[in-house]
């Protein structure tokens, strides 16, 4: 009776639940806490290994690869008194005031016009207004030069015709103008995104109960909206138009206007004896404007969401009607994109097979491969193509997936830093692309002798310049997936028991997928065409397109700069193309 009576009491503890999975620690730390240090650790030491270099550098009395520098500020006071910067700021506030209005007189009407009217064609001119955002400016100006500068095709049959040129590239305006081109649809993406995600039912109203003007439309319903976009937009363009060095060195180092990035550019590289103190300066100095415009862009954008009504009732309003004027505003659009992309880029193509490029002469009587067969002949020609793949190719990986786990952990974590990740990621937007080649260009020279040799004039120094560059954009891509997800999805990963790492290999992992594909093609693309750091940190043999088409360029081989144009415009489009039909084949499938 007694061993009866004692068996249900030895069942009980059978009762037994699923148990969490237990995962390994490394010293005692747990996976997540690793992750979260870890990319902390990353982001901080390749986001301020070019500032602190730089920030040493412009108050101390000698290079920094000289033993015992004394803290001074006479490199200031040397830079604002005899190296003529007070011109050089001049200049550049009028060239990036010019091109940040003109790019917004361009892109802000575009982007009203293909979105909110019944213009005929919207799709394809909205279309055709983004595809410019991945031809860099640099290959931009080639194409103007061609076409429209001094001894350019275009200039030398008007000027047979009319006796002389009624333009001229080589002034501030000229260079504004064809920056303001290349940065267009940078806004016009901005702009328009904010169109389609706002609610038009106001501007229904006003048509059907006030019957208003187009321009009362405008003015009353339409630009209030668009102002959070607007003020992103310039406040990009001005950024963008401090640090640019293409069209400045283009246009304005051979009439001696010099801007900041030109600036650097002649006292840095250019210079057989440079003064690194007054380029310290320099460099602390335009990276203190970049700052500060970066600061004003998030203080004006705090209360943006005041500005925008979106609804969730989907609706279907009316497109505005322009009446007559919409054929002014396709023949607006049509300029932009004709005279300001095709014409410049077609006669790039068109020279890359000449050898000489000019209506005085027939130039179909000059056709060739010669450029194309020189670029295949010269193994350095070859070689930078090559790099510039590699280049973009192992960093449209490697700088997606840091800025994937950057905004997991700022996005989707308790980390206590998790705010701080997503300021390193983004601050990069502030810090113009030669300041980062000449900041890493110092951080490498106060390496150990042997660690900064082995780097010096590496593809991985370049790739981690040229990643810096594209880490905004590419965490920018990835983050609004990210928040579209909702944590629901987590908390039941969690109490599953899976740790933070688990969750995001089985769950956040399939659903992030098509961002960073997308993020990949971003950084694909703006790593191909950068070029900037390159400047300060390339070799003899880690040259890249850019740099080596600028070296062409300054020793007048124009032919076989238009070829290698030609190819890296090839292989963009190819590259975007076949991504594209990758990507829309898996959502079809999905």
């Amino acid at each position: 009776m007694t061993s009866l009576i004692e068996r249900p009491e030895t069942r009980e503890p059978r009762v037994d639940t699923h148990r969490p999975p237990r995962y390994k620690r490394f010293l005692g730390i747990e996976r997540g806490s690793l992750v979260f240090w870890a990319i902390i650790i990353v982001l901080a030491v390749f986001v301020l290994a070019p500032v602190i270099p730089t920030l040493i550098q412009a108050f101390s009395d000698r290079p920094l690869y000289e033993a015992g520098g004394v803290f001074t500020v006479e490199n200031f006071t040397k830079l604002f008194t005899e190296a003529d910067f007070g011109t050089v700021i001049l200049n550049t506030v009028l060239f990036a005031g010019m091109t940040t209005i003109l790019t917004l007189v361009i892109a802000v009407p575009m982007a009203i016009v293909v979105v909110r009217t019944d213009i005929p064609g919207r799709r394809i001119f909205g279309v055709s207004m983004q595809w410019p955002f991945f031809i860099s400016s640099l290959i931009l100006g080639f194409g103007w030069i061609t076409m429209y500068g001094p001894a350019g095709f275009l200039s030398t049959a008007v000027q047979q015709v009319v006796g002389f040129v009624p333009w001229d590239l080589y002034t501030i305006p000229g260079m504004a103008i064809t920056e303001a081109v290349a940065l267009a649809p940078i806004a016009y993406v901005f702009c328009a995104n904010a169109l389609r995600n706002s609610d038009a039912s106001l501007e229904a109203a006003a048509q059907t109960v006030v019957l208003a003007v187009f321009l009362i439309i405008l003015f009353s319903f339409v630009i209030p909206m668009l102002r959070p976009p607007i003020v992103y937009s310039a406040i990009l363009v001005a950024s963008m138009s401090i640090e640019t060095l293409s069209i400045p060195l283009l246009y304005g180092q051979p009439v001696g206007i010099t801007v900041f990035a030109t600036f650097l550019y002649k006292n840095g590289l250019q210079s057989i004896n440079p003064d690194y103190g007054v380029l310290g300066a320099a460099s602390t100095f335009i990276l203190v404007v970049t700052i500060i415009l970066v600061a004003i862009q998030a203080k004006l954008l705090k209360d943006a969401k005041r500005f925008v009504s979106v609804r969730g009732k989907a609706t279907r309003p009316r497109r505005l009607d322009l009446g007559w004027t919409k054929y002014v505003a396709i023949a607006f659009i049509s300029i932009y994109l004709i005279f300001g992309a095709i014409i410049p880029l077609g006669g790039l193509l068109f020279r890359s097979f000449t050898a000489f490029f000019t209506p005085l002469a027939n130039p179909f009587n000059a056709l060739t491969l010669d450029n194309y067969l020189r670029i295949i002949e010269y193994p350095v020609y070859v070689q930078s193509i090559r790099n510039s793949l590699i280049v973009a190719g192992v960093g449209m990986v490697v700088v997606s997936f840091i800025a994937t786990v950057a905004v997991l952990v700022a996005r989707r974590s308790n980390f206590r830093l998790r705010k701080f990740i997503e300021y390193l990621a983004l601050a990069p937007q502030a810090m113009p692309g030669l300041i980062i080649g000449i900041g890493l260009f110092w951080a490498i020279a106060l390496l150990p002798l042997g660690l900064g040799a082995a780097l010096q004039g590496t593809l991985a120094v370049i790739i981690i310049a040229f990643g810096l560059r594209a880490l905004p954009s590419a965490y920018g891509s990835i983050s609004p997936a990210v928040m579209q997800i909702g944590e629901e999805l987590d908390n039941a990963a969690r109490v599953s028991g899976a740790d933070w790492v688990m969750t995001f290999l089985r769950i956040m992992r399939k659903l992030i997928t098509p961002a960073f594909v997308a993020a990949m093609i971003l950084v694909f693309v703006t790593m191909l065409k950068e070029y900037s750091p390159a400047i300060f940190l390339g070799s003899a043999q880690s040259n890249i397109i850019g740099t080596t088409m600028l070296e062409l360029w300054v020793q007048g081989n124009t032919g076989s700069v238009a070829a290698l144009a030609t190819i890296q415009i090839v292989i963009t489009a190819a590259f975007v193309g076949v991504a594209g039909l990758l990507t829309r084949g898996k959502k079809e499938n999905a």
